[in-house]
């Protein structure tokens, strides 16, 4: 299992700190949530932020983007520092051009849906995506109540999928449901509220000790 903090949730005045703190702690990948105010109804940062973060971080920089024709931005994010691109198949009618062009700048390309979006929408471009993203809230805000309902499309997608196929589920996931969302097939877990609302690094030590 691998988790992946989402700094959406982390204090913007000591972020670099933050962040610190949980690759410190064993987190492998860092989750960053990129929102226009257009396909989500919230605006978060763009790539200037994590550029600067990108000095401070060895991590795997996991960007989210959660925003209209993802397309015209993807070399930019690329440039700032992106080792994962993932795009929401809801956010473009060019799905395959998207993830060719993530995979031809030699990163991994990820493919999200929504919580109402049928599991099997993602299925013909699963062979160009490297992971796909089920999202677990309705995108735009952090510190939602995981949707359960969307259990059966991580069983779903893991057993169509194979085993060694790379399955993220974000939001509202926490101490108390993070292993049973493991079991259900997830291998990738964004985590925001449940690692930066309190001690980052013994958070994320028992979120990864939960699962092991």
């Amino acid at each position: 299992m691998i988790l992946s903090p989402s700094i959406l949730s982390a204090d913007f005045a000591r972020l670099a700190d933050c962040v610190k703190e949980t690759e410190t702690a064993g987190a492998e990948w860092l989750h960053i949530d990129v929102m226009d105010g257009i396909f989500v109804p919230n605006i978060s940062f763009g790539a200037c932020v994590y550029k600067a973060l990108r000095k401070h971080s060895q991590l795997f920089f996991d960007v989210h983007l959660m925003i209209t024709e993802p397309q015209r931005y993807i070399k930019d994010f690329y440039k700032a520092g992106a080792d994962g691109i993932t795009v929401h198949l809801e956010a473009t009618k060019d799905i395959t051009g998207c993830l060719k062009m993530i995979k031809e700048l030699g990163i991994k390309a990820g493919l999200a849906i929504n919580p109402e979006t049928p599991v099997d929408a993602v299925l013909p471009y699963s062979d160009l995506a490297d992971m796909i993203l089920i999202m677990s809230v309705h995108p735009g805000y952090g510190g939602q109540k995981y949707i359960e309902d969307v259990n059966d499309k991580i069983t779903f997608l893991r057993k169509k999928l194979g085993t060694g196929y790379n399955i993220e589920v974000d939001g509202g996931v926490n101490l108390s449901n993070i292993k049973k969302v493991v079991s259900l097939g997830a291998n990738i877990i964004v985590a925001g509220s449940a690692v930066f609302n309190d001690n980052i690094a013994a958070s994320t030590k028992a979120l990864i000790r939960e699962c092991e």
